[in-house]
């Protein structure tokens, strides 16, 4: 189970399995995808043609817009006249377009937030056929569940692997093919809310490169497990077999070429799922026992600019962070998301903060106001906890300061 982004207040979660397909109704969902990568693709010309008028056009003209009514109706259009369009369901064509502008929203938002480019989302891109994934997603109109099997409008018949239950009538589904080639079904649900039997415990979690997670309870920390250090020789291989084979511009691939890249894909899938699997069970574990949680709201996209990218991506800490806050709204735990700034320079006990940062050679925290000696990690993870209002006060009844703390959404 998943979050779904942007779910209201009820909250909604995404259920996953894999499918069965026949080669008939392949067939039909590759062609289903030409016809929504078609739409996308003319999306992207539109708003790049009304662009480039607009940057063209003195102050006071009338500006050209590309909004959601103007694509619904280039795709009425387009149907009109388009046998071939028409042939396809209109529910995935008109949600590409949704897809498209909430993309495209994102975009504009950012750029009008100033933010710095390389956090900008980009502006949507040309989906090319032999790289884009097929995606088709469908709302309640456009499928139904019988006998086990999911049945997508026009006329697509799929089986389902049925790992669990759903907990209860879906209100979409996306239908979707990984980079290996297999085809899973995702469907949106109302989020199933589990409590658990209260503990009476408090936990702080702080992130790292060393460990994933280091706690205030030493029987919760989570060690760096290193799963794709350990899959590197098998995906260097992998990287070569393709490297010796890779086509020249222009020309399509080759059969060892598709192979060597099909089996490195494999290898890749293997280690996000170990990774995915240690951070799941890492989080029920934590959230099993403990009421409430002071989780850092640590943001590890920078370390991919530093000589720690690799380990950093190896310890998948943003996975492990959103399975941790996916479990505790699940079992209705207390997730406080504390702001990582000077969680390393504060001291726990007595509030006390350095004058200096410490390098990340020091592991040892050493207070110059109340003496605490207390491993880096170990103390910073009592901060959130104090941080959070879960431990309001240290031995000295003082709180370190900080910025404020907020639930997890």
């Amino acid at each position: 189970m998943s979050l779904v982004k942007g779910a209201g207040e009820g909250g909604h979660a995404r259920y996953t399995f894999r499918l069965r397909v026949s080669s008939t109704a392949r067939t039909a969902l590759l062609a289903e995808w030409d016809r929504c990568r078609w739409i996308w693709n003319e999306c992207v010309a539109k708003s790049k043609a009304a662009h480039a008028w607009n940057q063209n056009r003195p102050e006071g003209e009338d500006k050209r817009t590309c909004g959601p009514a103007q694509l619904d109706r280039m795709l009425t259009e387009a149907r009109e006249r388009t046998p071939w369009l028409r042939e396809g369901s209109s529910v995935p064509q008109q949600q590409i377009i949704r897809d498209f502008g909430r993309s495209r929203a994102k975009a504009q938002k950012d750029i009008k937030d100033r933010l710095p480019l390389r956090q900008r989302a980009g502006m949507p891109r040309w989906k090319k056929k032999r790289e884009a994934l097929p995606t088709l997603n469908y709302t309640r109109r456009g499928f139904r569940l019988k006998d086990g099997r999911l049945h997508l409008a026009g006329g697509i018949v799929l089986t389902v692997v049925w790992s669990r239950e759903l907990p209860a009538d879906p209100s979409s589904v996306r239908v979707y093919r990984d980079s290996v080639g297999h085809w899973y079904a995702s469907f949106v649900v109302p989020a199933e809310v589990q409590p658990l039997a209260e503990t009476g415990q408090v936990i702080g979690v702080d992130w790292g490169v060393k460990e994933t997670a280091t706690t205030t309870s030493d029987a919760h920390d989570l060690p760096h497990t290193e799963h794709g250090k350990k899959a590197a020789t098998k995906l260097s291989r992998y990287d070569r077999m393709m490297a010796r084979r890779k086509p020249p511009t222009g020309r399509a691939a080759s059969k060892g070429y598709r192979e060597a890249k099909h089996l490195r894909a494999k290898a890749h899938q293997k280690v996000a799922r170990q990774r995915q699997d240690t951070g799941r069970k890492w989080a029920k574990r934590v959230v099993t026992d403990h009421d409430a949680i002071a989780v850092e709201d640590f943001r590890p996209k920078f370390l991919a600019r530093t000589s720690m990218a690799r380990k950093a991506a190896d310890a998948a800490i943003g996975a492990t962070k959103q399975a941790l806050i996916e479990m505790g709204r699940k079992h209705a735990r207390d997730v406080r998301l504390v702001h990582p700034a000077h969680t390393t320079m504060d001291c726990a006990s007595c509030g006390a903060r350095t004058k200096h940062a410490l390098p990340l050679s020091e592991r040892t925290y050493t207070c110059t106001a109340c003496g605490l000696v207390s491993p880096r990690d170990k103390n910073s993870a009592r901060v959130m906890l104090v941080r959070a209002g879960l431990n309001p006060a240290g031995v000295e009844g003082v709180r370190p300061p900080g910025p404020p703390v907020r639930e997890a959404a």
